[in-house]
């Protein structure tokens, strides 16, 4: 198991379309995340964030096997309307960041708030970019496969692990699996870096990021 504490930016990472900075939540030591003036002021949806390479990209190579850590995610003050807090992990990050996957939470969905449907249904999310959004998901797979509820809420610490096989991805939120062996949509066989990942609207805190490889 390689550990990351996430007080320092990580050797060697780079930042593709968000800031980072070391920051004290409580007694936690974490990360600091959020997207850059320049994308939330400028940016194009769809191109510059919503299911984009936003991330603290980690060059840490990952084939298979578990990615862990601890995570807090709420609201900016000038977070639009649809926005929920979205922060995850990202895998099997190319060297030109033109394709990788990611699980993540959108914690304004969490049961912990009572949302409206199908709102409560879409607390967790996974997704491979760049064909493998969450709205194609949604469209081509009608039964919500890719995403789930759960038992979480803005502004508390959440635990993210995700299990990535050869064709398959497992989603556990607070040691309680939310998507279960749901079908990898990206290319597993040429590996990739690890990513800390936002979207817009989000200030999120990252700590204690876990990889443990698959054996061999």
């Amino acid at each position: 198991m390689t550990i990351h504490p996430l007080d320092v930016m990580p050797d060697g990472a780079t930042l593709h379309g968000v800031t980072a900075s070391p920051a004290r939540v409580g007694d936690r030591d974490a990360l600091r995340v959020t997207l850059t003036d320049e994308v939330i002021a400028r940016g194009v949806p769809d191109v510059d964030y919503i299911d984009a390479p936003t991330f603290v990209r980690i060059p840490l190579a990952f084939e298979a096997g578990t990615v862990e850590v601890d995570l807090l995610s709420r609201l900016r003050p000038d977070a639009p309307e649809y926005a929920r807090a979205f922060a995850g992990v990202a895998w099997h990050i190319s060297e030109d960041i033109d394709r990788f996957e990611c699980a993540y939470v959108r914690p304004a969905n969490g049961r912990k708030v009572s949302p409206p449907p199908p709102r409560d249904v879409r607390a967790v999310q996974y997704f491979a970019y760049p064909d493998w959004k969450f709205d194609r998901l949604r469209r081509d797979y009608p039964d919500g496969r890719f995403e789930s509820g759960a038992d979480i809420a803005p502004d508390e610490w959440i635990n993210l692990c995700v299990e990535v096989g050869v064709t398959t991805v497992t989603v556990r939120v607070d040691g309680r699996v939310v998507l279960h062996d749901i079908e990898a949509k990206g290319d597993p066989a040429t590996g990739g870096a690890l990513g800390l990942w936002v979207d817009i609207g989000t200030e999120a805190f990252f700590s204690n990021l876990r990889v443990t490889p698959a054996q061999s």
